[in-house]
């Protein structure tokens, strides 16, 4: 059958039609993004900067907040522009980038935390061999391969959707291009294509998480034969982890891993995973961590002793 494109935009409905909730949604998601922005940006510093955070763990944390300013800049500028606006509109290459740069993002970071929780298992599990296993080669390419993952999930994703023919209508109830929403305006029918996203969004995701709860029960049983300090500090470092995880997976899991519905609360739950989680990343591995707070710390005074010697 001959592909048929008539559509050359789309239009976003959005998180709420209500003008009053648009102005306080817009003054909120603009507060929100900043502290993505500023929080990830200060861990980025603060690990590049400090000599003390020259571990794998702190490496792959940068690199998770990168991401993370990354994933949430793909939809969050456009949503809050979008509160503004009576039309929330799209064209159809802009929608197209979106959806690569969601799922882009959004799966390198699944494979990241996969990476970090790995680091963990090594690190306690195994610490005499930590150091002949994790190094920053090894490290180096495990980045490496959670990028180009994302890229290769990203491409199957996006050319599904590309091949498929839209001719009207044009609405999307969600407030950024996915391929859910966008699977149910196709003229043709998407239930084998269906079935490939979520073998491919849901399985990456569901057998990701596997990975990882595998990962730190056999962590937890490893850490009986630990000294009480070992567990401690063995557990204060996982636990921000599996926040983290828990936060991002259980919203990402519930949207992919099922066919396209009707769901409205679809929206809703895409809030969690594409802007609550890349928010309280930065406060979740700070606020755990000494070891990043002492750096921040220090971060902070030579930067106020620099500031002072320059005025004098």
């Amino acid at each position: 059958m001959e592909k048929t494109n008539n559509v050359t935009e789309f239009i976003f409905l959005g998180l709420t039609q209500n003008e009053e909730m648009q102005k306080i949604c817009f003054v909120l998601f603009l507060f929100f993004y900043a502290i993505i922005v500023l929080g990830n940006l200060l861990i980025i510093v603060t690990v590049i900067s400090s000599q003390h955070l020259n571990s794998p763990m702190y490496f792959f944390l940068s690199y998770l907040s990168f991401v993370d300013i990354c994933y949430s800049s793909v939809t969050a500028p456009k949503m809050i522009s979008d509160f503004l606006v009576d039309r929330k509109t799209i064209s159809f290459v802009g929608c197209i980038a979106q959806l690569f740069g969601v799922h882009f993002f959004g799966c390198t970071e699944i494979f990241i935390l996969t990476v970090m929780a790995y680091d963990r298992y090594i690190a306690i599990c195994k610490p005499l061999h930590y150091t002949t296993i994790m190094t920053m080669r090894m490290c180096s390419q495990m980045v490496v391969a959670s990028w180009m993952g994302g890229f290769v999930h990203s491409m199957v994703q996006t050319l599904l959707i590309t091949q498929l023919p839209f001719c009207g209508p044009n609405i999307i109830d969600h407030y950024f291009c996915d391929v859910h929403p966008l699977l149910k305006l196709a003229c043709i029918e998407t239930h084998i294509i269906g079935i490939i996203v979520v073998a491919n969004s849901g399985m990456i995701a569901l057998s990701c998480f596997l990975i990882l709860v595998i990962s730190y029960i056999v962590i937890l049983v490893s850490l009986k034969t630990q000294s009480s300090e070992g567990r401690r500090k063995a557990l204060s470092t996982c636990a921000s982890h599996v926040t983290v995880v828990i936060l991002f997976f259980g919203p990402c899991t519930f949207t992919y891993i099922r066919p396209s519905s009707d769901f409205s609360e679809d929206k809703m739950v895409a809030i969690f995973y594409t802007v609550i989680t890349p928010m309280l990343n930065p406060l979740i591995y700070t606020l755990r961590n000494e070891e990043v707070k002492n750096a921040m710390r220090k971060l902070w005074s030579r930067k106020v002793i620099s500031s002072g010697k320059a005025k004098g």
